[in-house]
């Protein structure tokens, strides 16, 4: 009898729904045409790219022409960073200053390492704020840093390893007041890719400029991710080549994944408050009886401030690694921390950055849910946890 599989890692990937696969499937073989070409296979292509932007546009409440396709959500975030540097570089060079970019010490490691590599290479200075105990940024943070030659910041809204929520409507509003009367506008970026299926992701609303999503997160292919640019925006292409999305980004299209895009924003738009009341429900019963059953047992982050599909925990005199080992030896699968950190042996940034040690870090587990996640298979797995926890901890002598 084949052992039960449970998937509990939804903020690594997720299943691309059939809805998806299913509009997505014709552009594979039939309609295989390059949007570029101007022939009918290509027409036929390049229609169906414009109608994913167009559904895209609508989800983000912008125009079809602030939207860029990307191949995911990486390539957006370093385009965001060095693609505006680039395009600013001249206007600071000519006052002898470097751009400044402020950030946070726990963005993904896509965000943080091209800041790094920008300040490396000598073309920003940057500053990477602190975050509280909760997981929080302050806005009063954000204002006390901003200089006048601040030109970007950059701030996730939903942490992918915590999933705590940050204020970025709030600090949309303190970057709009500071813009007044400033030369060079200070830019706004999030990346939102933990947020789009559960919390509103409407530009205007946030105070954005660029915004980051990514389809894989959303139930729809890997492979393709957006680019929100606000008309005016400065901003220079970092990948050289062909003139596709207006100039702003060289490469041929991937138009299956482009297409599954679209239809997955859909989607998500159309069932968003029943699938946070789902996920929510079953995260807060992992919550009740982990924290009541299992001792040692610590929440990371907010648990008001904060999507509804994450559980991430410390657990006392046991490792990570091998709880996750142990889970997946029953058949369920979790993580530790972001997928892109995977095989890396230092304690999380994220972790680090809210105050946890390195020893209380190595015993994280991160847990997270989905739309087809069952109580069922919430009950099985804070019950084999549970043994998984006993076991090691024995072995150990605690």
């Amino acid at each position: 009898m084949a052992k039960r599989k449970i998937y509990l890692d939804y903020a690594s990937t997720t299943p691309v729904d059939p809805r998806v696969f299913e509009v997505m499937k014709p552009y594979f073989s039939g309609k295989f045409g390059n949007p570029s070409s101007m022939h009918s296979f290509g027409r036929e292509a390049s229609e169906a790219v414009e109608k994913a932007r167009v559904q895209a546009a609508d989800f983000f409440g912008c125009e079809a022409g602030e939207i860029v396709f990307t191949s995911g959500a990486t390539e957006s975030n370093n385009f965001a960073t060095k693609g505006e540097m680039i395009a600013i570089v001249s206007h600071f060079s000519q006052r002898k200053i470097k751009p400044h970019i402020i950030t946070t010490q726990f963005e993904h490691s896509c965000v943080l390492n091209s800041c790094k590599k920008l300040e490396e290479q000598g073309m920003a200075e940057v500053t990477f704020i602190s975050i509280g105990k909760d997981g929080l940024v302050s806005v009063n943070e954000v204002k006390k840093n901003i200089k006048p030659n601040t030109a970007l910041i950059s701030i996730m809204y939903a942490n992918n390893e915590i999933g705590t929520i940050q204020p970025i409507k709030e600090i949309g509003k303190l970057i709009a007041k500071e813009n007044i009367g400033r030369e060079a506008k200070i830019i706004f970026h999030t990346d939102a890719v933990q947020a789009v299926n559960y919390i509103d992701c409407k530009v205007e609303s946030l105070g954005v400029d660029l915004l980051t999503a990514s389809a894989h997160k959303i139930y729809g292919p890997k492979g393709v991710g957006i680019l929100f640019v606000r008309k005016g925006t400065p901003l220079k292409r970092i990948q050289d080549g062909g003139g596709h999305e207006s100039g702003m980004r060289a490469g041929t299209l991937n138009v299956p994944g482009i297409v599954g895009f679209g239809a997955a924003l859909e989607i998500a738009q159309q069932e968003r408050a029943r699938n946070y009341k789902i996920v929510e429900k079953l995260r807060d019963h992992i919550f009740v009886r982990v924290t009541k059953e299992i001792k040692g047992a610590k929440i990371n982050g907010s648990k008001i401030k904060r999507i509804p599909n994450n559980a991430n925990f410390i657990f006392r005199d046991v490792e990570g690694e091998g709880m996750l080992l142990g889970l997946d030896m029953e058949g369920i699968a979790v993580s530790t921390g972001s997928a892109c950190s995977s095989g890396d042996l230092r304690p999380s940034h994220v972790l680090t950055a809210i105050g946890i040690s390195e020893e209380e870090s190595h015993g994280s587990l991160r847990v997270t849910l989905g739309k087809y996640t069952t109580k069922q298979e919430i009950d099985f797995f804070v019950d084999t946890l549970k043994k998984v926890i006993d076991r090691l901890r024995k072995i150990a002598g605690k």
